[in-house]
C-alpha cells in the first residue's frame, strides 16, 4: 500500500544485489518474515518494519554485536516515541515474557533484529500467528545465545499502531502456546500425566471418602454430587493420560522423521 515494491523494482536493475516478493494480498507479519528467511541468501539476516520507526543505520551496531559470539541481536527501544497507552502494557508484557522464558530481555516486539541464518531457519516451524513475537525466546531455548542492545527509535509518521488490549490478552495466550510447544513438544506425557495424575488421585480420594461413609452408615448420606464429582475427575484423569500418550506417540513420529538438532562444534 505505500509503493515500496514499485520502489524496488525501480531500483533493481542499478543494484543487481536488491530482491523483492511482493503476496497477493495481505498475509500479515509472520508469513512476510517466514518467506523473508526462506528467500534471504546471505548469512546474517536483519528484520525492521516498514513505519519508519526502526532506524537503519542501527545495523551496522547490530552487526558488530552480533560478531562478540552472539546469534540473535534484538533492539531495544530504551526511549520509545509511543503513547503511555501503549509503552505501559508493552512493559508489562515484556517483564512477564522474560519472566517466563527466562532470557532478560527488556523488549521483545522490538522489530528490528539481527539473526544467523540458522537461527532463522530453526525458527520457520514458529512463524504463524503472532508467535513471530517470541523469536528470542525460542532462539534462546534452542541453545542460542542471544543479546540486545539500545537502538534509536522515532515518532511514528505512517500507519497505526494495532496494539491494544486485546492484542495484549492474546500476546499472553501466545506465550503459554509457545512454552508449551517448545519445551514440552518431546515429552507431553510430561504435562498431561502430571494432570491426568492429580486428577485421578482426587477423584480417588474422594471416593474413598464416600466408601468409608457407605461403610459406616450404609448409604453416603446425600453425597451423591460428591460421589459424581469424584468419576468425573477420574474419568478427565483418565483422559489426560491418554492425550500425553497419544502426544507422546506423535513426538515419537515426529522425532524419527525430523531433523537433528543443531551442532555447534566438533573435534573429529
Amino acid at each position: 500500500t505505500d509503493d515500496s515494491y514499485a520502489v524496488i523494482e525501480e531500483l533493481a536493475p542499478r543494484f543487481g544485489w536488491l530482491r523483492a516478493v511482493r503476496f497477493r494480498r495481505n498475509n500479515h507479519k509472520a508469513a512476510a518474515l517466514a518467506t523473508g528467511f526462506r528467500e534471504a541468501r546471505g548469512e546474517l539476516i536483519v528484520t525492521m518494519d516498514a513505519d519508519l520507526q526502526d532506524d537503519p543505520a542501527e545495523i551496522p551496531n547490530l552487526i558488530a554485536v552480533l560478531s562478540t559470539d552472539n546469534d540473535l541481536v534484538s533492539g531495544w527501544k530504551k526511549k520509545r516515541h509511543d503513547p503511555i497507552s501503549k509503552r505501559a502494557p508493552s512493559k508489562v508484557f515484556n517483564l512477564v515474557t522474560s519472566a517466563v522464558s527466562g532470557i532478560r530481555l527488556h523488549d521483545f516486539n522490538c522489530g528490528l533484529k539481527i539473526y544467523r541464518r540458522e537461527v532463522a531457519e530453526d525458527s520457520l516451524p514458529y512463524l504463524y500467528g503472532e508467535l513471530y513475537r517470541f523469536l528470542p525466546a525460542i532462539a534462546y531455548w534452542a541453545g542460542y545465545r542471544v543479546t540486545e542492545i539500545p537502538v534509536s527509535h522515532h515518532a511514528r509518521q505512517f500507519g497505526v499502531s494495532k496494539f491494544g488490549a486485546r492484542r495484549l490478552l492474546n500476546g499472553f495466550l501466545d506465550l503459554l502456546s509457545v512454552t508449551f510447544i517448545v519445551r514440552f513438544m518431546t515429552t507431553p506425557m510430561h504435562v498431561f500425566g502430571s494432570l491426568g495424575l492429580l486428577s485421578t488421585l482426587a477423584g480417588s480420594a474422594i471416593g474413598a471418602y464416600i466408601t468409608y461413609l457407605w461403610a459406616q452408615a450404609g448409604n453416603i448420606q446425600n453425597r451423591h454430587p460428591l460421589l459424581m464429582l469424584a468419576v468425573l475427575l477420574i474419568i478427565v484423569g483418565i483422559q489426560f493420560f491418554s492425550t500425553g500418550l497419544l502426544g507422546d506417540m506423535l513426538a515419537s513420529m515426529h522425532q524419527r522423521g525430523g531433523r537433528t538438532p543443531r551442532i555447534s562444534a566438533r573435534i573429529d
